[in-house]
């Protein structure tokens, strides 16, 4: 098949040049074809209070200016998830900017906000909407992940200003305070700042004529302190859900790829252990009362179902595709389907924190419990 060819060869590219032939391929359809509810409702889920036919998701970062849409739905996922989506439009970090640390199972990446802007990313969307069935239930959705310019004088009113243009294409909206590319974005986690970020979200929503649920992704590199000063935050402002996490400015100290040294945020299998770390003490902070997404290092059926025993609601991956190839989501949601069925589980949402240790969802997902 042509996307098998087309994948293959994109493992021999640098790392960008691969992820923009990825992304062009799915824009133009070449890739696999997977029925979101292929396995039934035994993965029916819920993401942003909606219905939705399975726990798994694409995250933002690889399709940042919403072109291929149709392409990512296609490969199976219940959500995607476009962007960062900033006002104006912007080249990001001067290349090389994507690392790949094959021998680590990750990838390095200073993108830095690389858009053509919210009035291209909105046309696009527009146009999907034209054409997509409104009426499934439970439905594929599409999440649009929101930023501020780099070079932008409030970056606050920039949330507002990308919110109320997007809004309406969306079935929710994430705010993204903690990408290490930007500087001095992750500053806006602190809980004043972020109040103003949500508050300014909200009112951008408001103003476009419809309600959206939001979302806010967090970084790994939080502490136990600023975890919680986040998720009051959150919980105060009823955001509808907590992404955990996004890529770290961490190294760990057994990568062993050239390009361990690089900045920018680390992704991948390196990323799983303090992800889920957070997930977990994030469950245990928020007691049920927000739903959790979690991201970070999901690349097989047994790393999504160890977050889920853990409380994550839904999962999203990205650095997974890029090096496993677009038949991921489809070994994915069969592994589940299959874990829950060992586990006696009817529902996947059975499973949802059903495990209140790590180290027992590690052992139960057959995962080494070293980070």
């Amino acid at each position: 098949m042509i996307w098998q060819v087309a994948s293959a060869l994109a493992r021999h590219l640098p790392g960008e040049a691969a992820h923009r032939l990825a992304v062009r391929s799915l824009a133009f359809g070449i890739g696999p074809r997977l029925a979101a509810d292929v396995h039934g409702d035994r993965l029916f889920s819920r993401l942003a209070g909606r219905a939705v036919m399975n726990p798994l998701g694409l995250a933002a970062g690889f399709d940042k200016d919403a072109e291929a849409v149709s392409g990512t739905l296609a490969l199976g996922f219940g959500a995607v998830e476009v962007g960062t989506i900033t006002p104006k439009p912007q080249p990001g970090n001067p290349k090389p900017r994507v690392f790949r640390l094959a021998e680590d199972g990750a990838v390095i990446n200073r993108y830095g906000f690389n858009n053509s802007g919210m009035e291209v990313a909105a046309r696009r969307l527009r146009r999907f909407r034209q054409h997509q069935d409104m009426s499934q239930d439970p439905a594929q959705l599409i999440g649009v992940n929101i930023g501020a310019n780099k070079d932008s004088p409030d970056r606050v009113a920039d949330y507002h200003q990308v919110a109320s243009c997007l809004a309406p294409f969306s079935d929710y909206i994430t705010v993204n305070v903690s990408s290490p590319n930007t500087p001095g974005l992750r500053g806006l986690q602190e809980p004043s700042f972020l109040a103003a970020v949500l508050d300014a979200t909200y009112d951008g929503i408001s103003a476009s004529g419809v309600n959206r649920p939001l979302l806010l992704k967090l970084a790994p590199d939080l502490d136990q302190k600023g975890l919680a000063a986040a998720i009051e935050v959150a919980l105060e402002k009823d955001v509808s859900g907590l992404i955990i996490s996004n890529t770290t400015i961490s190294r760990p100290g057994r990568l062993r790829g050239i390009h361990r040294g690089e900045q920018g945020g680390l992704s991948g299998a390196p990323l799983f252990h303090l992800s889920t770390s957070m997930l977990h003490q994030a469950h245990l902070l928020t007691k049920g009362r927000m739903p959790l997404v979690a991201a970070g290092g999901v690349r097989c059926a047994r790393t999504a179902y160890a977050k889920i025993l853990l409380g994550a609601s839904f999962v999203q991956l990205y650095t997974g595709l890029a090096l496993r190839g677009p038949t991921l989501p489809r070994d994915i949601l069969s592994g589940l389907n299959t874990l829950c069925e060992e586990d006696g589980f009817a529902s996947i949402t059975d499973a949802v924190g059903s495990i209140s240790r790590m180290e027992d969802a590690l052992r139960r997902c057959s995962i080494d419990a070293v980070s």
